[in-house]
């Protein structure tokens, strides 16, 4: 079968009519062309299957209206979101998104990242994954990147985030207003910006309220199902478990959920339950989870705006903003208070 040999401009301009700086005009949308002769290039266009060659272009203009995302894992129910936020706001301002996923993996994130550049993308939006040091590599490239989620610890670009800090102290506060004092936190990964936020949020909540952080109650390292599996059975098995957990991801939360199911724990009436991140389905477990919710739509459309401005600045000082987005507590049946658990 013979390739099929590639439509030009000048094939266009013969259909319809024209010259080919006319068809250039319509392509590139930079110079005003008559309705009539914009119809006949359209229809050229379409007759013939043109598609104007995006690289070329882009070498002429300096931009490819193409934005990179690097996503630490596809597979978390919370970067979909988040790219839909992404997508919408590129696709209004006139740019499509190539989206990659690190596999928390930093060798797969910086060749992530090259071939980004390889592509000439005019921007990246990237969530680090562990242990990452790419950040370093985009600042050299001088590529506009923005930071969504997870923040690096010195960061000379902008960046988008929960207020994670905000959102485990309000969290932890929530317990300890219903009653509880042994409160267990499953804090994830410390190497990563919101869990390490989430920690600090609930030490301060702690320390408010003038109640002991008890170590065997902090467990952190990990950030999936089979980690949370592990911490739960810990938590579950001392010789005074906690009343409430708080889990500080979503995958750590559906493995307490598979171990307190084996160990035949009743929640709240044994063991109260909070989580980070909402989703549609936390109202259908069986009791309805208590989460903490993110904006993630908002989180992707605030991070995608920071680096279509940054991109549009030019060579002009670099628009480093840092937005930290609030985050709400969702109340559902997962959570009571501990001498309610006593009086029953």
């Amino acid at each position: 079968m013979k390739p099929r040999t590639k439509t030009t401009m000048k094939d266009v301009a013969k259909l319809a009519g024209v010259s080919i700086s006319t068809v250039s005009a319509v392509v590139n949308d930079r110079v005003p062309v008559s309705p009539a002769r914009k119809k006949q290039v359209l229809a050229a266009m379409a007759a013939l299957d043109f598609q104007p060659d995006a690289i070329a272009r882009g070498l002429k203009t300096g931009r490819t209206n193409v934005i990179g995302v690097i996503v630490p894992d596809i597979t978390n129910a919370f970067y979909p979101e988040v790219i839909r936020g992404v997508e919408d706001t590129a696709r209004k301002a006139g740019y499509s998104v190539l989206l990659c996923d690190s596999n928390e993996e930093p060798a797969n994130e910086a060749n992530h990242l090259n071939t980004l550049f390889s592509r000439r993308v005019d921007g990246v939006l990237l969530a680090c994954c562990t242990d990452s040091t790419s950040y370093a590599h985009a600042a050299r490239r001088g590529c506009p990147v923005v930071f969504i989620d997870r923040i690096p610890p010195v960061s000379m670009s902008g960046s988008v985030s929960t207020d994670n800090l905000q959102a485990g102290n309000m969290a932890t506060r929530y317990l300890i207003d219903l009653g509880h004092e042994k409160i267990a936190i499953l804090a994830g990964h410390l190497g990563l910006s919101p869990h390490r936020d989430r920690l600090e949020g609930f030490r301060k909540a702690m320390q408010e309220a003038h109640l002991p952080i008890r170590d065997e109650y902090l467990i952190a390292g990990d950030i999936q199902i089979e980690g949370g599996v592990a911490a739960c059975r810990k938590l579950l098995q001392l010789d005074a478990p906690p009343t409430a957990i708080m889990v500080s991801n979503n995958k750590l939360l559906l493995g307490v959920l598979q171990a307190l199911d084996e160990l035949n724990m009743k929640v709240p009436e044994e063991v109260s339950l909070l989580g980070f991140d909402d989703y549609i389905w936390n109202r259908y477990f069986n009791p309805s989870l208590t989460a903490v919710a993110q904006s993630t739509m908002e989180m992707g459309k605030a991070a995608c705006e920071l680096l279509l401005r940054t991109i549009d600045n030019n060579d002009e000082a670099p628009v480093v903003q840092h937005l930290r987005l609030p985050a709400e507590l969702r109340v559902r049946a997962s959570t009571t208070s501990p001498r309610v658990r006593s009086h029953a």
